[in-house]
C-alpha cells in the first residue's frame, strides 16, 4: 500500500532515500516573518507620516491664499483699510489654522497695468508633524482691484 502512495515501482532505477530534518533544526527561515513584518511596517509608517506632512503643508498654503485674497479684497472696497485687511487675514487664517499663525501681513496699494490694485501678502511657519519636517516659512499674496482708488479717480470698472 505504501508503495501505491509514491508510484510504481521502475525496474533498473534504484529509489533514493528520503532526506529528513534533524530535530531542532528549522529551515533557516524561522523568525523571518517577524523581521519583515517590523521593516515593512516602519517603511509604511514612515510614507503614512510623509504623506500627512504633505498635506498638512499644502492645507495651511491654501489657507492662507484664501485669507491674503480675502484680505485684499476687503482692503479693496470703498472704504477698505490696510488694518481691515490684516485683522480679516489674521481671523481667517486663526479660524482655520491656529490664533496667531500668522507671522506677517503686508498690505501695499501698487499700480500694476495702469490699475490700482491692493496687494496682500502673508507669512506663516511650515507646518511640522512631530520633530523631522521641512523648516522655513510659507508666503502667500493675494491681489484685488482697489475699488477706493477707482472711486477717486472718477473711473468705473
Amino acid at each position: 500500500m505504501r508503495s501505491e502512495r509514491r508510484g510504481p515501482r521502475r525496474p533498473g532505477i534504484p529509489r533514493l532515500p528520503r532526506c529528513r530534518r534533524a530535530p531542532g533544526r528549522g529551515s533557516g527561515e524561522e523568525g523571518s516573518a517577524i523581521a519583515e513584518f517590523v521593516m515593512v511596517g516602519a517603511l509604511v509608517i514612515a510614507v503614512a507620516v510623509a504623506l500627512l506632512q504633505l498635506a498638512l503643508g499644502l492645507y495651511a498654503r491654501n489657507v492662507l491664499i484664501d485669507a491674503a485674497g480675502e484680505g485684499a479684497r476687503r482692503a479693496a472696497l470703498a472704504g477698505g483699510t490696510e488694518e481691515e485687511a490684516t485683522a480679516r487675514v489674521r481671523a481667517l487664517a486663526g479660524a482655520a489654522l491656529a490664533d496667531d499663525y500668522v507671522t506677517d501681513v503686508r498690505v501695499r496699494r501698487v499700480v500694476r497695468d495702469g490699475l490700482p490694485v491692493v496687494e496682500v501678502e502673508a507669512s506663516a511657519p511650515m507646518p511640522v508633524l512631530g520633530l523631522l519636517g521641512p523648516g522655513g516659512s510659507l508666503r502667500a499674496s493675494g491681489h484685488a482691484l482697489d475699488e477706493s482708488a477707482l472711486a477717486r479717480a472718477g473711473a468705473t470698472p
